[in-house]
């Protein structure tokens, strides 16, 4: 993005009108630092841009990349029982298959630097192109386990090491290829779609792999012996690699950085440099302090959603409940963040109003669920229907903030290239996560501590984005006032 994308004469047609000013009067957007209220943007139409139909062929390419990079990630989880028999996973190999993806995050800044100079269709086909490598080697048929488990681990690796651009492209893409009332939307699609990757893995992984108890509702689950389960292991595998490749060669043959003519006056202005972006960020004490409201409670949930199966585990909870809770909260989350955002796209200028309810929801629902597990203090009913709606509830009212928030970082930074923003506020939540789950590692003989994590986290983000006072930069240049 910048000016080489289009001509001086295509941009000027984009610019709204500016305001006549007397002598003395400051020449600050009124839109800017809250000089006109919030309230206001409703009144205020979209500047004339062009859009395309193949933004969707786009946005769904970029999607599904997403959701196989979820599905990948979180495909041990959920059969960590089975694993274990077929391939002779330890508890640290388990825990280190989860701990990939947020350790594929610390090249993230190459990726940022990656997309601002390249574009999004030299990122997107170097990440799907890592992806495919890494489901390859997933499959790679050796009888020699202890060289398996290497090459699954690196697949592993490879995986998380896309999660950088699945994770934070999308509210570039949605600025690149999306007039603004569609661009909250868009971002909420292709940012969701990871998480309900990483959803379905809780489903198929346990239908198809027989879990070594026999418990499956396969009918050949009386046969669960390590080859069996080693068998319907590769299966998946095997899915999940044709899945990728599909994707990849979808984007080799058609997946352009950007469309013929810009959609917005943001995504044909200008933008800051790699390096003056960083200083940008760093030197914003507006940024860090919603950077931190989103990185603490998504790092903390992010990680409790990995082991709730052992968190679970004390209260009872048998680890396909604690699977089918884990599905339902980020599939409802999914569902609600994209509402949201579309809500978001239709009053727009009320970001910061939406995020606290979602926040005030998940501190409640936290909370809720904390005191629960804690049946011997507070005597609340424990059982299976206030477990799930606790859980799920939390799982909504998060995952369903996240959308929102890249659209309030990039709003609040704004002319940072959208990519850098949010590669460094999902760095952080990322490195939240690493740190919880190494934590974890070492010390997972009690895990009351993690539980009271969740509300503690929630709250002091709510406090954050209590004191944070909102702009939106960029849509006033999308806008142009009714006279």
């Amino acid at each position: 993005m910048g000016l080489g994308w289009s001509s001086a004469e295509e941009r000027e047609s984009l610019l709204p009108p500016q305001p006549r000013v007397a002598a003395g009067d400051p020449l600050v957007p009124p839109f800017r630092r809250g000089h006109i209220p919030v309230a206001a943007v409703p009144r205020l139409a979209p500047a004339p841009g062009r859009v395309y139909g193949r933004r969707w062929f786009v946005l769904l390419l970029f999607s599904l990349l997403g959701f196989a990079q979820g599905l990948l990630w979180n495909s041990w989880g959920p059969i960590q029982n089975s694993a274990r028999v077929a391939f002779g996973f330890s508890s640290w190999d388990i825990a280190l298959l989860v701990l990939w993806g947020p350790i594929g995050f610390l090249p993230c800044f190459a990726f940022m630097w990656l997309m601002d100079k390249r574009g999004l269709r030299v990122t997107m086909l170097l990440t799907s192109s890592l992806m495919v490598l890494g489901a390859g080697l997933r499959c790679v048929p050796l009888s020699d386990l202890t060289i398996r488990k290497k090459l699954i681990h690196g697949g592993q690796l490879l995986n998380g090491l896309a999660g950088p651009t699945v994770m934070n492209a999308a509210p570039f893409l949605s600025t690149t290829w999306f007039s603004p009332d569609e661009r909250a939307t868009a971002t909420a699609i292709a940012t969701l779609l990871n998480y309900l990757g990483a959803a379905c893995a809780f489903l198929i992984g346990p239908l198809v792999v027989p879990s070594p108890n026999g418990t499956s509702s396969l009918p050949l689950a009386s046969q669960s012996n390590s080859e069996h389960i080693k068998d319907h292991i590769d299966a998946v595998l095997y899915a999940e690699f044709g899945l990728v490749s599909l994707i990849f060669s979808a984007a080799l043959a058609y997946f352009p950085s950007r469309p013929p003519f810009p959609p917005s006056v943001a995504a044909a202005s200008q933008r800051l440099s790699y390096r003056r972006s960083f200083c940008r960020l760093l030197s914003n004490f507006r940024f860090l302090m919603i950077a931190l409201a989103y990185a603490i409670p998504l790092g903390v949930f992010s990680g409790w959603s990995g082991v709730l199966d052992l968190i679970l585990t004390p209260v009872h909870v048998s680890q396909v409940d604690a699977g089918w809770i884990g599905f339902w909260s980020i599939v409802g989350g999914c569902v609600v963040g994209i509402a949201m955002a579309r809500f978001a796209d239709f009053i727009r200028g009320m970001l910061k109003l939406i995020i606290l309810l979602l926040l005030f929801g998940a501190t409640l629902a936290s909370t809720w669920f904390t005191l629960t597990c804690l049946t011997s203090v507070t005597h609340l009913p424990l059982t299976t229907a206030t477990l799930y709606t606790s859980c799920i509830l939390l799982g909504i009212f998060l995952n369903s903030s996240i959308p929102i928030f890249f659209e309030l970082f990039v709003e609040t930074v704004y002319p940072v290239p959208e990519g850098i923003t949010c590669g460094v506020v999902t760095f952080l939540s990322n490195m939240f996560m690493g740190v919880l789950l190494f934590f974890l590692t070492f010390y997972h003989t009690e895990l009351s501590w993690f539980n009271w994590c969740l509300p503690g986290s929630c709250l002091l983000s709510l406090l954050l984005i209590l004191c944070f006072r909102e702009s939106y930069d960029r849509l006033y240049l999308d806008v142009v006032v009714s006279v």
